[in-house]
């Protein structure tokens, strides 16, 4: 009998209670090798505090949460990384006075890759460097290389912000509201670029988002989360034509 394959993600009846006041209650869901779910929610549904509890920015006050099988509920999100987990957030967290590739470098030596210590110095320098040009190239900045991460668009910084978890070889990305802050003639192409990656470097991709052309685009599920629960989790054709979901947004239709 073949054994059966750990989902990328499994969420298993998560709670998080801050200052006596309940933030997430009994969050269950499992994400399949390879999915892109899009999490959806109203101001305050509690959206980034389960995207925190899943990278252990915030650690879970019950239930658990198991990253291709092993449990990580209590690892810090760095040792998180270590074991395939990638997350970007609402708002840039790039060193925007070093150039773009320097910042792509600390992402690589930090990293779970272990440049210096897995091969010779020079050797590892080298491999850094084709890996630092591969994934600029991957996301269109190859030509920005040598410049400050501050002086670019929210789009191109954004894309920045994916190179640096890609170089982080993760199984699973977090995508914390990717289009914060873009400008409307950019989002098309970081869309796209999302797609992408999803599909040619393979990685399972979880990603909180506001705009629902982009989520209605790119999601294969939508969660909705509404007062700290998981309201429900369907396509996006069952989930823009349910009800409850609907009246969780105001009595809007999505």
């Amino acid at each position: 009998m073949t054994e059966a394959i750990a989902p990328a993600l499994d969420i298993a009846g998560v709670g998080l209670l801050i200052d006596g006041v309940r933030i997430l209650e009994e969050v269950t869901f499992t994400v399949p090798r390879g999915e892109l779910l899009a999490v959806i929610g109203p101001n305050g549904a509690g959206k980034t505090s389960l995207i925190n509890v899943i990278s252990g920015a915030t650690l879970a006050t019950s239930g658990a949460v198991h990253l291709a099988g092993r449990d990580v509920t209590r690892l810090s999100p760095h040792r998180r990384v270590r074991a395939g987990l990638g997350r970007t957030f609402q708002t840039s967290n790039l060193f925007l006075g070093l150039t773009v590739h320097e910042n792509v470098r600390l992402a690589g030596v930090a990293s779970r890759l272990r440049w210096s210590s897995a091969l010779r110095p020079a050797r590892a320098s080298s491999a850094l460097d084709a890996s630092i040009a591969e994934h600029l190239s991957l996301v269109g900045l190859g030509h920005h290389s040598d410049e400050l991460a501050g002086s670019l668009s929210h789009g191109d910084r954004r894309k920045l912000e994916l190179a640096m978890v890609l170089i982080q070889r993760p199984d699973v990305i977090l995508l914390d509201e990717p289009m914060a802050g873009v400008n409307i003639e950019d989002i098309d192409g970081l869309v796209e670029l999302i797609r992408r990656v999803h599909h040619e470097e393979k990685v399972t991709v979880v990603m909180v988002e506001h705009h629902m052309d982009v989520v209605l685009d790119l999601a294969e599920r939508i969660g909705v989360m509404h007062d700290g629960r998981l309201l429900a989790l369907d396509t996006p054709n069952e989930i823009t034509a349910n009800e409850t979901v609907q009246a969780a947004y105001v009595g809007e239709a999505l």
